[in-house]
């Protein structure tokens, strides 16, 4: 019960590897408020996780929205008191061609991913500031270290949260607040589960470790990242990747 009484914050937090993180959080102990823009979705997993343990909210949010992430960290201070742990992990993904990319799709995957991230942390830190403790986990990707055609928006989204990353933990760490990044490769999700057999082989081919990371592979790092095993460890980014960003 390494979080037993701590307020955890998780972006995009109602499904898929965002899910994974809340319940491996809410196992140990945790509160949780799972935000996302599918508020039913949000609100269904707050009350799947809060039938078993601790309190949790699920609320709707729009993470482009500066105003609305203000918005939440009111709502958590006034529910909780307090702000403990955040996990930026809301995405998205627009793929195509380089040459092909449209204005939008680069704006949409840029705003979501990485200035969204950015305005939740901007809200979050200021209760953190005051309290002089705080932990946050930016959900960035392998792909940030190595590349992937097709999606020039998406690896930059992810490398620029590298950047806010390592400039936040530097500034940051007097305050007492801890900042680091995960990387995540290729996971078990809905859309992986859509490929035929031999999309994954081929996938697997191109992972050291010869198979696809789960989602409780990301959540067991992530918990580790914001606990007190790692006291000592900000402004680090720990890829969850079978091996593929080797020498990266």
């Amino acid at each position: 019960m390494r979080f037993d009484g701590q307020v955890v914050l998780i972006t995009g937090g109602a499904r898929g590897i965002g899910k994974s993180i809340a319940e491996r959080f809410h196992a140990e102990g945790a509160q949780i408020v799972a935000v996302d823009v599918n508020v039913e979705v949000a609100q269904a997993t707050a009350a799947e996780l809060s039938a078993k343990g601790a309190k949790c909210l699920g609320l709707k949010c729009d993470v482009t929205k500066a105003a609305e992430c203000e918005a939440i960290i009111e709502t958590v201070l006034k529910e909780f008191g307090k702000i403990d742990v955040l996990v930026n992990n809301a995405g998205i993904t627009q793929d195509g061609l380089l040459i092909r990319m449209t204005d939008e799709a680069w704006d949409a995957v840029i705003n979501i991913n990485l200035s969204g991230a950015f305005k939740m942390l901007r809200a979050a830190a200021k209760p953190m500031m005051k309290a002089r403790s705080g932990c946050v986990v930016n959900i960035a990707s392998v792909v940030a270290l190595i590349g992937n055609p097709g999606q020039a928006n998406y690896c930059s989204s992810k490398a620029g949260l590298l950047g806010l990353t390592k400039s936040s933990a530097r500034e940051l760490a007097p305050r007492g607040i801890r900042i680091n990044a995960v990387a995540p490769g290729f996971i078990e999700t809905a859309m992986t589960a859509k490929l035929s057999e031999e999309q994954r082989k081929a996938l697997a081919t191109q992972i050291p470790l010869g198979k696809l990371g789960s989602p409780e592979d990301v959540a067991s790092v992530v918990c580790f990242l914001a606990s007190k095993d790692a006291a000592y460890v900000t402004g680090q980014v720990i890829s969850i990747c079978g091996g593929m960003s080797m020498g990266q």
